[in-house]
Formats: structure tokens, sequence, C-alpha cells
């Protein structure tokens, strides 16, 4: 509160009332001056806020750019994987319980290093020949960024250096209109996302659904420290008893190891996979998708795409080197199981991160094209006489990275609608 005293008398009363006076103009105008400003502050921050809101909230396209449903609708847009820049993860206990031992002395020396430059360089080439393939069938085609893998990281709970952006479809999974990024198991991919943040983000930009699944700490009660593996027979005893290198500590999953049949999603537990990333992701898709968890007679059970893949409606190929223990019911669903021929990889070309029944893991265009490997004859055949054309392409190198044509991808767009095909 202001006092004023009043002063009486002569020439110094006029002039106190004139300093008074002049003092509460001042104050007056200062406080009208900043209420002014602040009004002005205040309304820019709400035309801002306006603005942004205005821009996030745009009016969703009539059709959203990312929708697919199944393995084998009308393919329209992808996403196609990136070998530049790749290296070998470091040589952990989940990489070992993944990787033969025939190709351990190879994770000894590189690991955390490049994979061998030439093989490399071949590699980029042939994915680059691929994606124009697809262009040329009149599919769209982006790729992640791309990303220097060599840089070692910190967090709280463990050290790693990258691996790659090769394989977006163990990270990503499509399912209707949303894009669901997967807590992928190893140390090696914990920053893989980063590669594919800005494909998603314009996706969502333009109206699909993006979930980030819970990701892991991967400390060390994920794995299995002492996990037995020495042989093959080993592996087979350890699968068959359902043990495997992750745990039930928190929920992990990778994307490749579930496949789309509409309303149905087929998956199975394997040593990136487990139980409760299971779980997480069919209470998520409930009550419109159902989540069946099969299992197979495989030792080192690691994606499901090389084992069991889905071509058409009631139309899968089926491992013969690995059974499905449940195929009994998709027979009874009325189902048609193919047997592929066993593949025709030479023995002396490098697979470090897989086996050669990437013969199978093909890529549907259509229920009529398919992406296949143009080295293997044998498949050919048995597509053309299923009335479906192979679209042969040779990635041989890309192969040795961990994938084949459905590794190397993930359908962004397919031309379909949700339905059940089981029955």
């Amino acid at each position: 509160m202001l006092r004023v005293r009043c002063l009486r008398g002569g020439s110094r009363g006029a002039e106190a009332a004139h300093l008074i006076g002049a003092m509460l103009g001042r104050a007056v105008t200062g406080w009208v001056q900043r209420t002014f400003q602040s009004t002005l502050s205040a309304a820019a921050a709400h035309s801002q806020r306006a603005v942004e809101e205005e821009h996030v909230t745009e009016p969703v396209q009539q059709e959203c750019p990312v929708c697919a449903y199944n393995e084998w609708d009308p393919l329209e847009e992808v996403i196609v994987g990136r070998a530049e820049n790749a290296h070998v993860p470091p040589f952990t206990v989940e990489v070992k319980a993944n990787t033969y031992e025939s190709n351990w002395a190879f994770y000894q020396k590189y690991g955390g290093q490049s994979f061998p430059t030439d093989h490399l360089k071949k590699a980029v080439a042939e994915i680059e020949e691929m994606s124009n393939i697809l262009r040329h069938e009149g599919v769209t085609v982006v790729r992640p960024e791309p990303i220097d893998w060599s840089m070692e990281y910190t967090t709280p709970d463990f050290k790693s250096s990258g691996m790659y952006a090769a394989m977006p479809r163990d990270i990503l999974m499509v399912v209707g209109n949303e894009i669901i990024e997967a807590p992928m198991a190893w140390r090696a991919r914990f920053f893989e996302y980063r590669a594919y943040r800005p494909l998603i983000k314009e996706y969502f930009r333009k109206g699909a659904k993006w979930t980030t699944a819970p990701k892991p700490t991967m400390s060390d009660e994920l794995y299995d420290q002492d996990y037995p593996i020495r042989t093959v027979e080993d592996r087979h005893k350890l699968a068959a008893s359902g043990k495997f290198v992750t745990t039930e500590h928190e929920p992990c999953f990778d994307a490749a190891d579930f496949i789309r049949a509409g309303r149905d999603i087929f998956v199975q537990r394997s040593q990136v996979t487990n139980y409760m990333g299971i779980e997480w992701l069919r209470r998520h898709l409930a009550p419109d998708y159902n989540v069946h968890i099969i299992s197979f007679k495989d030792p080192n059970p690691m994606h499901i795409d090389a084992t069991f893949n889905i071509i058409g409606p009631g139309l899968v190929l089926s491992n013969p080197d690995r059974p499905c223990h449940q195929i009994d019911m998709f027979k009874k669903a009325g189902w048609t199981i193919v047997k592929p021929p066993a593949p025709l990889f030479p023995d002396d070309h490098p697979l470090w991160m897989s086996s050669k029944w990437l013969s199978m893991n093909v890529l549907m265009l259509d229920e009529k094209r398919v992406m296949v490997d143009s080295n293997e004859s044998s498949i050919h055949k048995m597509f053309e006489s299923l009335g479906i054309k192979p679209i042969k392409v040779s990635i041989r190198h890309a192969n040795s990275l961990g994938g084949g044509f459905h590794c190397w991808t993930t359908d962004v767009r397919r031309r379909g609608t949700l339905q059940s095909y089981f029955h």
C-alpha cells in the first residue's frame, strides 16, 4: 500500500503534491506497461500452442499409409534394411546361444568390429538390387537411416557396441494400422530403433498408430549366464525341455518370431522371445487378434520365418527338418502344408547368423508372386507348381548377415482387409 503524507503551506506544499503525482503516474504507467507486455506474451504463447496443437492434430488422411493384416495381400510399401556399417555383435552369452560352434571363432575374432569389408560391399550391392527389383514390381521402398554401429555405449546394466539395421522384420511389426517396436533381446541391438525413428515418426504424422513395447533393461538377470550349450544334441534337449538363454525376468521378443494370418498371429518361444513378451503382445492386441503359441523340433529356435512361413490364406511352408508339434490343428482347419525342398546353399558359403533354410525365407508380393533366391532352382519349381511366379533375386552375401527376403524387409502396407483364416 502506498502511504501519502499531506503537506501544507506555501510552495513546498505544491512541490510535494507535484512530486507525489509524478510518482503515482510513473507507478501506474509501469503497471500498465507490464500488464500489457504480459498479456502480449501470454497471447503469443497461446497462439504458438494453438499452432502446435493444430499441427499435431491435423486431419488424418483418408487412407492410412500403414496397414497390413497378413503376409500375402498385395504389397504396396516396404521397409528394406541396410547393410552399411554393419558390425559383428560382441560375443556375449545371448549371441553364443544363438550361433553354432563352427562360427564361434569368427565371433571371437570380429566381435565388435565390422563384418569383412569385401563381403559387406557385396551385401550392400545385393540389397540395392533387391530394392530396385521391388520398385520395378510396383512396390514403394523406404530405408532406415545409416548409423555408425561401432560406437560403444554404457547403460546402468551393461556395455556394448551396436550391430546393424539390416533386418527390420526383427524390430518392427505391423498389425493393421499400428507399428509396434519390439523389445529385442540382444544387447548389441539395444539402440537399433534409432535407425527407424525418422520413418516411424513420418508414418505417425500421417495417421499410423505407434507403439513401443516395454524396453528391457537387459540386465544379467535376463540371461541364463550358465546356459549349457556344447553340441546340437544339447541344444535339442534344452529346447525340448523349454530351457532357453533368455529368462522370464522381463518381457522381450523379436518381431520375427511372430507371423500373421489376419485375426490369428502365431508365435514361438525362442532364444530371443520369452513368455512374458508373448503375453504382453497378446494382451495388447486383444480382443481383435488371437495370439497362438506353437513349437517345433528345433535345436536353436530364433525367428519363425525360416521354419514356418505362411504364404497365402490357409497355405504354409513348413520346414521338414523342424516339424511343428501342433501341425494337426492346422490340418483340421483345412490348411495346406507344403514342405519345401532342401536348400542348395554351398557348404563353403559363410552363414554366420543363420542356417541354409533361408531358402524358404521368402517375401510374398501378392498371392501369385514371390521374391525368392535366384540360386534355389528346386524351390522355384515348387512355387511354380503352386501357381506362384518366382521373382528371382540373389542376396547370397546379404544372407550371411542373418536373413533372407522376409528378414530384410517389413511390409508397411498391403492392400487388403482384416479377415479370419483359422477356424
